[in-house]
């Protein structure tokens, strides 16, 4: 393609429409037939007048996962500028995101903003917090995968496969030899004390091993989500093998989490404010009590206290 269109947009709705491209682009855009494996559409109703003036409808699609199943569309070549008016065109509902085509190759499409409500099929790493250690009801995660499997017991599957301990670069390095059995849609990578503890070695290693992931979670057809880090109490945090818990070290970590997820355009679900200042439900100033657990999923799942 062009060099002057360098972006390959997955669209299966509106931006199809050459009346709506000449209205967000000034032109209709050149095509290539394309469609998306392991995706189902459902309907989201649409409120903002300038988006259903475009449109003419006020009611769009959103993709959910459903493993088997296609949607057919088409990829649309664009420009920087155009891009960025498609990005303008999307209400808040929507993101924009890397997936893999039923073709193999990635492209851009625009998906559900909150990004647990279309998944399926989900697999959390990570370390001792997610893995729920400290917590006998098996923590956040656990709650998670029980409401997320009670919503449909057929199709819907939560594998916590997260190992207290683990650093993420750890994580990144186990993590592909785990996914191909359990055919996850969603890979929710949950960033914790031991990348606090290391966090004096520098973003590099960090963004490495986040770039590692997000090859591994688009390789998969998997949408990369990374949730935490948690807030700390630095006073009460234990000392394991010389690993040093800071309350600066760890918001330098939640700072470049989110600054490398909006540069890359990942989820990026934020578990720092639920627990801040609220010692009471810490274990030991690291590893939430069960109550801190289930304001920790409550938090993640939107479900209100």
């Amino acid at each position: 393609m062009n060099e002057t269109r360098p972006h390959a947009l997955f669209s299966f709705g509106t931006l199809l429409d050459e009346r709506v491209q000449k209205t967000i682009f000034g032109q209709a855009v050149p095509r290539t037939p394309a469609a998306l494996a392991g995706h189902t559409t459902r309907p989201i109703r649409i409120a903002d007048p300038e988006v259903i003036a475009t449109s003419g409808l006020d009611v769009h699609l959103t993709l959910e996962r459903r493993i088997g199943a296609e949607v057919e569309g088409a990829v649309l070549h664009l420009t920087d500028a155009e891009l960025a008016a498609a990005d303008d065109y999307e209400v808040d509902d929507y993101v924009r995101r890397r997936v893999r085509l039923s073709s193999g190759a990635s492209a851009w499409a625009y998906l559900d903003a909150q990004p647990l409500r279309p998944a399926s099929r989900i697999v959390i790493v990570g370390d001792s917090i997610a893995y729920g250690r400290c917590d006998p009801q098996g923590g956040w995660a656990a709650r998670l995968a029980s409401g997320h499997i009670a919503a449909d017991e057929t199709d819907n599957r939560v594998f916590n496969l997260a190992v207290p301990g683990l650093t993420l670069a750890e994580v990144a390095e186990q993590t592909p030899a785990l996914l191909p059995a359990r055919l996850p849609d969603t890979l929710v990578v949950a960033a914790g004390i031991n990348d606090v503890s290391s966090a004096g070695n520098g973003s590099i290693r960090l963004e490495e091993s986040l770039d590692a992931l997000a090859a591994t979670a688009l390789a998969h057809g998997a949408r990369l989500v990374v949730v935490g880090p948690i807030w700390l109490d630095e006073g009460r945090a234990p000392a394991y093998e010389g690993m040093s818990f800071t309350h600066e070290r760890a918001s330098a970590l939640r700072e470049d989490l989110r600054s490398w997820c909006a540069v890359h355009h990942v989820d990026h679900l934020d578990l720092w404010e639920p627990l801040r200042d609220r010692p009471d439900l810490f274990v030991d100033g690291l590893h939430p009590t069960p109550e801190g657990h289930e304001v920790l999923y409550r938090h993640l799942t939107g479900v209100a206290l």
